[in-house]
């Protein structure tokens, strides 16, 4: 027969199962919302020795296009056709104050590719253009692709 308690003891033992089905909801959440929050396409940048700080690539409004290796070419994250790529980069840098634009490309993409893109990018009628590259480790030869 079942032993009982006392009318007045206390349960010292913690009860989990909710604290379980939290933790678990939360993880749920978590796998939708991480991949959601990834603004841009995610390229294996070339490293150089001599690189210059560009901030300005960070922030939300800026225009980025990435090179893929296998030769997409992105606008933000929507992939474009190369002679679309002009008349899109027009249309955003339209009216605005700083007619700027980052190309970052992958390590081992066409280099045909990327002249091509920067061409287009350049034919839209922006000031500035600005390389991503990350910055090589201290000590460590360049690697060669």
């Amino acid at each position: 027969m079942a032993k009982k308690r006392p009318v007045g003891a206390v349960n010292s033992e913690p009860n989990v199962v909710p604290m379980a089905d939290i933790m678990l909801v939360l993880l749920i959440i978590f796998m939708v919302v991480t991949p959601m929050l990834q603004k841009d396409i995610s390229v294996e940048l070339t490293q150089t020795a001599n690189q210059h700080e560009m901030p300005d690539a960070d922030k939300e409004d800026a225009i980025v296009v990435a090179i893929t290796r296998d030769g997409n070419i992105f606008l933000g994250t929507s992939q474009k056709q190369l002679g679309d790529l002009s008349k899109e980069v027009a249309g955003l840098i339209e009216g605005r104050l700083d007619k700027t634009v980052f190309v970052k490309s992958d390590a081992r993409a066409k280099y045909e590719t990327v002249v091509n893109a920067v061409d287009a990018v350049r034919s839209a009628g922006v000031e500035k253009l600005g390389l991503l590259t990350d910055k090589a480790k201290e000590g460590e030869p360049l690697p060669t692709y």
